[in-house]
């Protein structure tokens, strides 16, 4: 796939995006949930070989070339190594699968409610090879804590400044300000977040479009606007922490959004399971994760 059918690919395919970039800090996370302890591994370096092992057999599954996984967002590691003796972004696009990239060096500490990214100080470097190899887009994550008008400002105002970056780069950025889905005061930041994001995309240059990544929000429908936005090429949703059933019911009622789920998708994956078993728990996931992101 060349650059334009993977845009279209992203903007009119019928599925989701798997999320399949856990970084350092919630690598050993995953691995637990998938069944493999701390002391399966004993430095970094066998603890990314270890869920690089089972991104691989995810990315391999007979299901998940089936046609409803349309992009996946990867961590650098995974988009340096190969799959089946393929690089990770060619295996997916033999498949018929978007390569994303995870861009982000992490959260600051907290501050003005929110926690903006980290200074991207690997940034350039990182979107060069990313072209080199053939990814399509890149992500990154900041997250809100509560509505403070002033932090939401800054943390949008930073996400357009970086994506704008990107897409200079020659790449598209999927712009992720999650708001924490534990936050008593969602729905009033939510229309802070909103009206945020409508300013960084009326300042975009004519013809630029961006992605957003955005947790499903306190009242369905809250972002149909931005999914029908000229400046917009997909509105995608996180999982935030809900368990698959939680977060396809959530995501079903609104119309627009689809989903970008990593724990969502993966939560019932096992190290121990067969290939047969392996496949069956992850084709259940996939089919109710797409019914979930095409319900009208």
């Amino acid at each position: 796939m060349n650059q334009e059918q993977m845009s279209d690919k992203i903007a009119h395919g019928n599925g989701f995006i798997a999320a399949l970039d856990q970084s350092g800090g919630s690598t050993p996370k995953a691995l637990r949930g998938y069944g493999v302890d701390d002391a399966s591994w004993s430095n970094e370096d066998e603890m990314f070989a270890a869920i690089h092992a089972m991104r691989s057999r995810v990315i391999t599954a007979p299901c998940f070339g089936q046609g409803k996984v349309i992009g996946a967002i990867l961590f650098e590691k995974t988009m340096d190594g190969e799959v089946d003796g393929r690089s990770t972004a060619d295996a997916l696009k033999d498949r018929g699968i978007v390569p994303f990239i995870k861009v982000d060096q992490g959260l600051a500490e907290e501050a003005g409610g929110v926690q903006l990214m980290k200074e991207l100080d690997k940034l350039d470097a990182l979107l060069a090879k990313a072209k080199t190899r053939g990814m399509f887009g890149t992500k990154m994550r900041s997250v809100i804590k509560s509505a403070n008008e002033g932090g939401i400002n800054r943390l949008v105002a930073q996400q357009f400044e970086v994506g704008n970056r990107i897409a200079d780069a020659g790449l598209m950025p999927i712009l992720e300000p999650e708001y924490d889905i534990t936050a008593g005061d969602r729905a009033q930041g939510e229309d802070i977040l909103l009206a945020e994001i409508q300013k960084g995309l009326a300042a975009l240059p004519e013809g630029r479009q961006v992605m957003l990544k955005l947790s499903i929000p306190e009242r369905p429908g809250h972002y149909n606007t931005l999914v029908e936005h000229p400046h917009v090429l997909r509105v995608v949703a996180l999982s935030g922490g809900y368990s698959t059933d939680e977060a396809c019911e959530k995501l079903s009622k609104n119309p627009g959004m689809i989903a970008s789920f990593s724990r969502g998708l993966l939560q019932d994956l096992r190290y121990d399971q067969s290939d047969e078993e392996f496949d069956r728990a992850l084709a259940a996931a996939i089919d109710k994760i797409v019914d979930a992101s095409l319900a009208k």
